[in-house]
């Protein structure tokens, strides 16, 4: 086996690494399997080549290889996958969420209740509010506009240039150690 290797290994490795782009590791591999599939074959004699045996033995596992990997689906690398996939939000989130709205929507003012209805809530343009609620368009723009602010004041939330922050948490972050 070692005089295989030293006659034959290097040159066996700089040819699977031609085949494979350069992947080191992975021809290494090759040329391993295919000098040990050469030890256990004991039906070559002498008069045969071992040289091209041994290019053609290294060829078929690459292309062996190489149907492997294109019958197998792709793998991914541990928890890259969970990265692609928007965070799922179950019922009880859902469920938490409009109680913690209507509680705050309880607190603003009926006008601002009834615009935030119509245009959020059954999705109506401005224009459309406005027709159904009797107003301009643009006491309908205004009272938007207030009744988000509003309702971020209620459910205490800051708008920032660069998140929304809870008001507890920052009061939190900015009070003195205990």
């Amino acid at each position: 086996m070692r005089t295989l290797y030293v006659d034959h290994a290097r040159d066996l490795h700089t040819y699977v690494l031609r085949l494979l782009g350069g992947d080191q590791h992975r021809a290494e591999d090759v040329v391993q399997e295919t000098l040990l599939r050469c030890w256990r074959t004991q039906s070559l004699d002498g008069t045969q080549s071992l040289r091209p045996w041994l290019f053609r033995v290294a060829r078929n596992l690459v292309i062996d290889e190489y149907r492997l990997r294109m019958a197998r689906p792709q793998e991914v690398d541990g928890s890259a996958w969970l990265d692609d996939l928007p965070p799922k939000r179950d019922d009880v989130d859902l469920l938490l969420s409009s109680i913690i709205l209507r509680r705050a929507l309880k607190e603003l003012s009926p006008d601002h209740r009834e615009v935030l209805y119509q245009t959020y809530y059954t999705g109506r343009s401005t224009r459309e509010a406005a027709l159904v609620l009797g107003i301009p368009a643009g006491t309908v723009k205004s009272r938007l506009y207030h009744a988000v602010r509003a309702l971020r004041v209620v459910l205490g939330v800051v708008e920032t240039p660069f998140e929304a922050v809870d008001v507890k948490a920052r009061a939190l972050w900015h009070s003195p150690a205990a």
